[in-house]
């Protein structure tokens, strides 16, 4: 008989991947006990796993013959044959379309919940655990959805961004609690359904594709380190070590209150030092994130094949153009470099970049592939450059100085550049959903646009956070939401929202307008996107970036102090020929910069010649 009760990961798979061998886990009552059998031309079994939990049974087909069609499964438990229906799909012929994800792209990161709302009735989805949505408490959810951010896609091509960064929209089916949900998306009880309240699975791969109309690129937010604890995992272990060091497992406590469990230490160097302790690189690689996310095993074969798998499934899918691996160097290295190297294998045109969350270059620089300074080769391509993130929000409340302070330590960072296999495969920001916004609870416009102007003419891939372009602040002193607020206009009963120009106040159509001239400039710009790069150690407060590819030159000019200063052109004579005129790309004004300007306080100049 027909069988449609057994779960089985993945709802479907493809044709034609690198990696013939297929894993299928089955989830259903005393599964575990079952004979699997197949008649399928094509198709062969060649392993079949009972992994410890009476409920789940793992099996593992060569699929390298197969055609695309309908696998059928002989399932036999307890003396009775069931047929289990399993689909061969194509692959897709227009993955990588838009080309990889580089430093000639801008990434505009976002929390689908806190964006915008495209369809009504978000407040109540059944099926669902428990949960509120109210817009007056900031770690609720909020009601946003995929949707919205697709009937926005036009304003991030008025703004000028290549790619669009979302937050994880996979289902993250946990219970409210007290004033606190999980609307980020980072505890996933899914891995392979979005979450409803956020869209369907059709929903995201229509985003995607109307995405890539436009010439965006869509980067997908993925989570290999931990699950949510309302995962049913946790209620039923497919095995015992399919999760890190519980104390007594979670399941015990119906993955409430009460789960012991060792807690993280989110001390990252352990990873990296070569006298780390046993103990405290247990700790970093082994504690769970949070109570609420169990840390996953990638040490357990089946399980890191399952997550491997479900990456590719995504990709193949969904058509997304890159992978954000969070909290990477928390789970385990080696189990994590060889789903890159797999991933990039099989993709070729994909970037992953890794979260590595240590504000200093050298450990940033060990987690990129092909490091000379590593003990291993992460194969990783892009890291987050949180030292320079570091260091531009130190800076924008110092003077700059001639030896240390304000743009001495931007100019610090880069210079150890050469710790870098690829420096343009660098991901810098200013900001982002995890960090307080560079702006705090003010308003420093100067300071925003010098910091904006680094990282986006630079040598890196910028990534902007969602709010910034019409001066959105906030810190974390009383939540994280308040660093994840509404987009203003994404929601019913918003009224006029800055979406557009006549929602804005000036000084937001000020910022937009300056940002959005600035990023269209740098999409069409070589010195930026191809360019080599030399930089001028701040002299007199005054620090200078200088970008060339051919004939084509960018450069940029901070006055890095509250009070006038002076470009002093005879300085940078190397990168300026006698007799140059420049366009500042923002406002269009020419400079003759071979010869000395007077810089207005925080000034910042993009020039172009």
């Amino acid at each position: 008989m027909q069988d449609n009760s057994i779960r089985i990961d993945p709802p479907f798979w493809f044709c034609g991947m690198m990696n013939a061998t297929l894993q299928l886990m089955a989830n259903a009552p005393g599964i575990s006990r079952a004979g699997v059998a197949t008649d399928t031309p094509g198709v062969r079994i060649t392993g079949i796993v009972r992994p410890g939990s009476p409920n789940y049974l793992i099996v593992y087909l060569d699929i390298s013959a197969a055609t695309p069609g309908r696998v059928s499964l002989r399932i036999t438990l307890d003396g009775t044959e069931r047929t289990a229906e399993y689909e061969l799909r194509p692959r897709r012929a227009d993955l990588g379309s838009l080309g990889r994800l580089s430093c000639a792209d801008v990434v505009y990161l976002l929390l689908p919940d806190r964006f915008a709302q495209g369809r009504t009735g978000n407040g109540s989805v059944g099926g669902m655990m428990p949960y509120r949505t109210d817009r007056s408490e900031p770690s609720l959810r909020h009601g946003g959805d995929i949707e919205g951010i697709r009937r926005h896609l036009e304003y991030f091509t008025e703004l000028g961004v290549t790619a669009l960064w979302l937050t994880p929209v996979l289902e993250n089916n946990s219970p409210d609690s007290g004033r606190a949900s999980s609307y980020h998306g980072y505890a996933i009880t899914d891995f392979y359904r979005t979450d409803p309240r956020l869209g369907t699975d059709d929903d995201y791969r229509r985003l995607v594709a109307e995405a890539h109309q436009r010439g965006l690129k869509v980067v997908m937010d993925m989570v290999f380190n931990h699950c949510g604890i309302w995962h049913p995992w946790l209620r039923d272990l497919p095995s015992a070590d399919w999760i890190n060091r519980p104390e007594r497992p979670a399941a015990a406590t119906g993955g409430r209150q009460g789960a012991k469990y060792l807690q993280t230490n989110y001390r990252l160097t352990p990873t990296v030092d070569p006298y780390a302790a046993d103990a405290d690189l247990r700790e970093t690689t082994e504690g769970w994130f949070v109570p609420s996310m169990p840390d996953l095993n990638q040490h357990n074969p089946h399980l890191m094949t399952y997550l491997s798998q479900c990456s590719k499934w995504w990709i193949e899918t969904s058509g997304a153009d890159a992978i954000r691996m969070d909290t990477y160097p928390y789970a385990f290295a080696d189990a994590m470099a060889g789903w890159a190297k797999e991933m990039s294998e099989e993709y070729p045109w994909l970037n992953i970049i890794g979260e590595t969350w240590v504000t200093e270059p050298a450990f940033t620089a060990s987690w990129q592939r092909g490091s000379a300074i590593s003990r291993r080769d992460t194969g990783l391509q892009t890291v987050m450059d949180f030292a320079l993130f570091d260091r531009l929000n130190a800076a924008k409340d110092e003077e700059t100085d001639d030896f240390q302070s304000g743009l001495n330590r931007v100019y610090n960072t880069f210079a150890y550049d050469f710790l870098y296999t690829s420096p343009e495969n660098v991901l810098a920001f200013i900001d982002n959903h995890d960090t307080e916004r560079f702006l705090g609870n003010g308003c420093d416009i100067s300071a925003l646009r010098q910091a904006l102007a680094v990282i986006l003419v630079a040598r890196r891939i910028p990534q902007i956070y969602y709010g910034t372009e019409i001066l959105m602040n906030g810190t974390k002193e009383l939540s994280d939401g308040n660093v994840r607020r509404d987009f203003p206009g994404g929601f019913p009963g918003d009224g006029p929202g800055a979406f557009t120009p006549a929602g804005r106040t000036r000084a937001q159509r000020a910022m937009f307008g300056w940002l959005s001239r600035l990023l269209k400039w740098r999409r069409d710009s070589k010195a930026v996107t191809r360019g080599s790069m030399k930089h001028f150690i701040p002299h007199g407060g005054v620090y200078v970036i200088h970008r060339r590819s051919g004939g084509c030159n960018a450069l940029l000019v901070l006055n890095g102090t509250s009070r006038p200063a002076t470009f002093r052109a005879r300085r940078y004579a190397e990168c300026v020929p006698p007799g140059t005129v420049a366009r500042e790309v923002t406002s269009g004004r020419l400079y003759y910069i071979s010869r000395d300007l007077r810089l207005h306080p925080r000034q910042t100049l993009v020039l172009e010649y």
